[in-house]
Formats: C-alpha cells, sequence, structure tokens
C-alpha cells in the first residue's frame, strides 16, 4: 500500500520549494563573486532545477511517490 495522495503532494511540494531556496542561494552567491545579473539568474535556474531533479529522482527511488 503506498502513500496517500496528499502526502504524495506534499512531498512534492516540500521538493520544490528546497529547489527554489537552494536557486536563490545559488544566485546570491553568485552575485557576491561579481558576477552580473543574467548569469545569477542562469546560474540559480540551473541549480535549482538540477536540485529539483534529484530531490524527485530520490523520492521515486524510496518509492514513495508510487
Amino acid at each position: 500500500m503506498g502513500l496517500a495522495l496528499y502526502v504524495r503532494l506534499l512531498l512534492v511540494l516540500a521538493a520544490v520549494l528546497a529547489a527554489v531556496i537552494i536557486g536563490m542561494m545559488a544566485g546570491l552567491l553568485a552575485r557576491w563573486e561579481g558576477a552580473r545579473t543574467p548569469t545569477c539568474i542562469r546560474g540559480g535556474s540551473a541549480a535549482a532545477g538540477a536540485a529539483l531533479t534529484l530531490f524527485l529522482l530520490v523520492l521515486t527511488s524510496l518509492h514513495a511517490l508510487g
């Protein structure tokens, strides 16, 4: 028996929020290094996308998403 739908949705929401926070931190760190704004946005977006992908892969491998 798998997890309830609302638990799976909460897990995905937590993964998305953690990925957004990681992306924002990556953008801020790039900005503190002196990078220009478009470079910071691109780096933060790439970090958020990679983090979300890894979070969802881990949740899938743990059979938490179905």
